[in-house]
């Protein structure tokens, strides 16, 4: 099993060597302004706080979480491994799908 997640912060870091979500070109593509958000180069903010958060109780948002840790299970089990920690089932997905899911404890609570 392999982890990955953001990068620490590091003090004096620039821009230009921030990292950058798959999403990145879409954010700017959409007006985003964006910052330093542990490393990553993040939106904050697109037409205003106060459109975003009307846009939000009346319609729908969405939030990049691609930033956040990535996980990496290998070898034979590993699927049935996963599906007796997570709260979705791997079995229902194809191969290069993604799946926001929660990972548990061993007495069901979350994992953050």
């Amino acid at each position: 099993m392999a982890l990955s997640g953001p990068t620490r912060y590091v003090r004096g870091v620039t821009n230009e060597t921030l990292r950058r979500t798959p999403l990145f070109d879409r954010h700017q593509a959409a007006g985003a302004k964006t910052a330093d958000f542990g490393g990553w180069d993040m939106p904050i903010e697109y037409s205003g706080v106060v459109a975003e958060h009307t846009a939000v109780r009346s319609a729908v948002g969405i939030f990049d979480v691609s930033h956040m840790g990535k996980l990496a299970v290998y070898g034979k089990g590993a699927v049935a491994f996963l599906n007796s920690l997570l709260t979705n089932d791997l079995d229902r997905i194809a191969a290069g799908q993604a799946q926001y899911s929660m990972l548990c404890n061993g007495d069901g609570g979350v994992i953050d």
